[in-house]
């Protein structure tokens, strides 16, 4: 069915209604009309039938769709059993959107488009065979936890997996440079080549010298950071992924560098053409010294790159700014410039209310809690991959004359009001960190060596989480309370403790760890001390009920897991990110990530069809008064939930500030004079973000009074 038919189906009509209310009461049964709707309208017409599962399979392959090679792993009397199990589980989509999203981007479709040649559980289903790479009991067990929407790997893995033509399972990579030409050239071949096969490209640009630094003694030779960031835009636009979307990339700067007010300022809208950047996204890394200085009201110094790595002997990256400062600032061989700290801190608010960047990594914050042997230099187009990496050196010919490691994104995310519903909560995360591992495992990307060498050496996932709103309002919890905030620290402690176990088991079944683990805070036991001093247990009444049938461990189970861990060690150098979730959140029925939803209606713009619209999960008049929007949240709530997550994160976690330009009236005590949000704001929150141990903040969204939502337009080559 063509997209000009689809305009005229009443499906989108019906689904349309919802955002007109009838008597002042939204008509959310509209929605179930419409998905009724589109499968009678739309799905059940054209999608192609098959006698069984087993013909269909044989067909898929036949005609290229699928790789045999995974499917010749089980036998045909157990893929009867297998799609029987999953036949037998109903599965129905709970929203129009979820349908609309899971036909439209993931089922797969006959060549010219014109039939559907999968249901969700056919999707699933070849997820998890391909996944449990022939363990049947782990076929079974994946799609047990898919079918119910308790885990949802990435875009990537569940789109691609199992299919002959698909692309790579990864989301996103981290790539860095440093200061010489070879590198440069080197990392952008990477961005042309990352973004061909499907991936966010996260860079790093803090090691290369700044303008006007010398090269080979001519001083004022160097250009700077600013026409670097330009050539990683236009590899990033030529590289489209076969001209279906734009490829997408970050760099970050260290607000030490002394070109971070040129590089913040080729983002605004004002800037001259030759040096803006308009698609390219925009990340700050951000030392305590800074936080220090600005609070104080005083001079900071920025210092260059080229004559940093002179005298330390390592790249700027590597050099802790906070620690180092003040025998920087008085080391007469280390080229210097200086401003007020404040007035970066404002320049970058500034930014913030105009275009919703840049992002912030707390650098120091990652490092601090960083349980491996290394040093966390970046982040990814998302905020939420914090991973240690080693520098290359690469000579003339372009080769490796030392390989270093950079970092792909392997992810999935639980669906927290699905999970919290699993017969054995344990074993449901477990399940999915081996689903994750056969992403890591499997993973071979050899067209940068970096990359593929940082995969294989550190066996890196990322288990997330989303759904967290839903499940507050369905439990008429506010978002923020007490009661909510201790329910995220006990969650994602269980997701911790889960996956601990799990990679704990499966290092001791392979007998390999991760590389260097025993230079970790693993290794010696220090990582867990914590958890043996204070285990975190559910205090209050409506927290002990929702945890009443699952397990918490206590600290004699933390100790436990400590000398197992000592003993077998880890498979995974990390396990958790915290993810912003995209399509997958839709086709799941719940909310996106773990911040607050927007609208209890959204309205989303898809291409050539129109506007669809998505009530909340579980909106009724039973939880609409828990369905605060972001916008009138004061984000100090949202900000103390993702601290309370953060603690048991190894990684970080997509944090996105919302507000208002004209901020409602009483929502902040500090707004006296004027409601008009200010940079002000903007430095309050972010201080009070690093104070609570936040890792990295996303996007800052502003809504406009002429409802336009500035810094709205997150990248989906990143969003899972």
């Amino acid at each position: 069915m063509s997209l000009k038919t689809l305009k005229d189906v009443s499906y989108f009509k019906l689904n349309n209604e919802i955002n007109r209310p009838v008597n002042g009461q939204i008509p959310l049964n509209k929605d179930q009309e419409a998905l009724e709707a589109f499968f009678r309208e739309n799905v059940e017409p054209n999608t192609m039938k098959f006698d069984s599962a087993i013909d269909k399979m044989n067909y898929l392959v036949e005609n290229e769709f699928l790789d045999e090679t995974f499917i010749q792993k089980y036998t045909p009397e157990f893929l009867e059993e297998f799609y029987a199990f999953l036949d037998n589980q109903n599965f129905r989509f709970h929203s129009f959107m979820a349908a609309y999203k899971f036909y439209s981007q993931y089922a797969l479709k006959t060549n010219d488009g014109s039939q559907y040649l999968e249901r969700f559980e056919d999707r699933v289903a070849i997820n998890a065979l391909y996944f449990a790479d022939g363990d049947e009991q782990l076929a079974l067990d994946l799609a047990d936890e898919m079918i119910h929407r308790r885990y949802q790997p990435a875009t990537p893995s569940f789109l691609n997996a199992g299919r002959k033509r698909g692309g790579e399972l990864v989301s996103c990579f981290l790539v860095q440079l440093t200061d010489d030409m070879n590198s440069i050239g080197r990392g952008i071949n990477s961005a042309l080549q990352l973004s061909r096969i499907g991936g966010g490209v996260g860079i790093t640009l803090s090691n290369l010298r700044e303008a006007g630094a010398p090269i080979k003694d001519y001083e004022g030779a160097a250009s700077g950071v600013v026409p670097v960031m330009k050539l990683f835009e236009d590899s990033f636009s030529y590289s489209n992924q076969l001209g279906q979307r734009q490829g997408a990339g970050v760099v970050y700067l260290n607000v030490f560098h002394p070109d971070i007010i040129s590089f913040l300022s080729a983002k605004k809208e004002n800037a001259d053409e030759k040096v803006r950047v308009k698609t390219l996204s925009l990340g700050t890394l951000v030392p305590d010294k800074f936080y220090e200085l600005a609070r104080k009201n005083e001079d900071m110094y920025l210092f260059s790159p080229y004559s940093v790595e002179k005298e330390y002997g390592v790249p700027f990256s590597y050099v802790d700014i906070t620690e180092e400062y003040d025998r920087m600032v008085h080391n007469p061989n280390i080229r210097k410039t200086k401003i007020r700290a404040r007035e970066l801190e404002d320049e970058i608010s500034k930014l913030q209310q105009e275009s919703g960047y840049p992002y912030v990594i707390n650098i120091d914050t990652a490092n601090r809690a960083n349980p491996i042997d290394g040093k966390i230099i970046m982040s990814n187009l998302c905020s939420e991959i914090l991973q240690v990496q080693q520098p290359s050196v690469i000579n003339g010919k372009q080769e490796f004359e030392v390989l270093g490691t950079d970092i792909s994104c392997n992810l999935g995310s639980t669906n927290i009001g699905n999970l919290m519903d699993s017969p054995d909560f344990g074993k449901s995360v477990q399940t999915m960190t081996r689903a994750l591992t056969f992403v890591t495992d499997s993973s071979d990307i050899d067209v940068v060596p970096t990359i593929q060498n940082g995969n294989r050496l550190n066996h890196t996932i990322g288990l997330g989480a989303m759904g967290l709103h839903s499940y507050f309002a369905k439990n008429h919890m506010e978002y923020g309370s007490p009661e909510s905030i201790e329910f995220t620290d006990l969650y994602f402690m269980l997701l911790n403790y889960w996956t601990l176990v799990e990679s704990k088991n499966i290092a001791k079944e392979r007998g390999k760890t991760f590389y260097n683990f025993e230079n970790s805070d693993y290794a010696d036991g220090s990582y867990f001390a914590p958890y043996i001093a204070d285990a975190p247990q559910p205090q209050s009444e409506k927290v002990q009920t929702l945890f009443e049938d699952i397990f918490i461990p206590s600290a004699q189970d933390w100790q436990e897991l400590s000398d197992e861990v000592q003993k077998y060690g880890l498979y995974h150098q990390n396990r958790l990110a915290v993810a912003p979730t995209g399509s997958i959140s839709y086709i799941n029925d719940t909310s996106a990530s773990i911040h607050p939803i927007t609208r209890m209606i959204e309205e989303r713009q898809e291409k050539k069809i129109g506007k669809i619209y998505y009530p909340a999960a579980h909106l009724d008049n039973d939880t609409i008064d828990y369905y605060t929007s972001a916008y009138d949240t004061d984000m100090r709530r949202v900000i103390d939930i993702y601290a309370a997550a953060q603690k048991h994160v190894d990684q970080g976690m997509s944090l996105t500030l919302f507000l208002r330009s004209e901020i409602p009236e009483g929502l902040y005590e500090w707004k006296t004079d004027t409601n008009k949000q200010t940079t002000r704001d903007l430095n309050i929150l972010r201080n009070y973000a690093f104070h609570k141990g936040i890792k990295s903040i996303y996007y800052v969204r502003t809504f406009t009074e002429d409802e336009e939502e500035i810094g709205s337009n997150q990248c989906e080559s990143c969003v899972i």
